[in-house]
């Protein structure tokens, strides 16, 4: 599946949290744009929000979320100041993981698209630092 295709395939992956966010005049570089690592901040602060509102999951639990893999598409340039929407998707669902899609887009317009990819989150036992089964209140709010 090419990314374009991807892209337009959002609607049809289970939506689990859009969540809105500032630009700070911070985020942005000597090339007067937000770094490309402060995409990164900004799923977490998504990812983390959304997992807060989980019943039953909890950041500080011996089982807990740690990522394992983040791909990030930049699609066009983000500027201050501005404000942005990220939108968390469920793209798979594995025995220890959950791959969330997510975009990054517009606040005002969610056809004006800044990135797109995803993040593998694996459950982890964190006095084995072995992976452990994804939690069931994680299967239920991502189908």
């Amino acid at each position: 599946m090419s990314t374009q295709e991807k892209q337009d395939t959002a609607a049809d992956r289970p939506l689990l949290a859009r969540v809105p966010i500032s630009v700070r005049w911070r985020d942005m570089d000597s090339m007067g744009h937000v770094n490309n690592a402060k995409y990164i901040s900004y799923l977490e602060e998504a990812r983390v929000r959304w997992l807060l509102t989980v019943p039953g999951v909890s950041m500080t639990d011996r089982i807990a979320p740690v990522v394992a893999a983040n791909n990030i598409n930049y699609r066009r340039p983000l500027t201050w100041p501005h404000d942005i929407v990220v939108e968390l998707y469920v793209d798979r669902l594995g025995a220890s993981s959950v791959t969330i899609g997510h975009r990054i887009v517009d606040a005002k317009d969610d056809a004006v698209l800044y990135s797109d990819g995803n993040v593998v989150v694996v459950w982890m036992d964190t006095q084995t630092g072995r992976s452990a089964s994804l939690p069931d209140a994680i299967r239920d709010v991502s189908r």
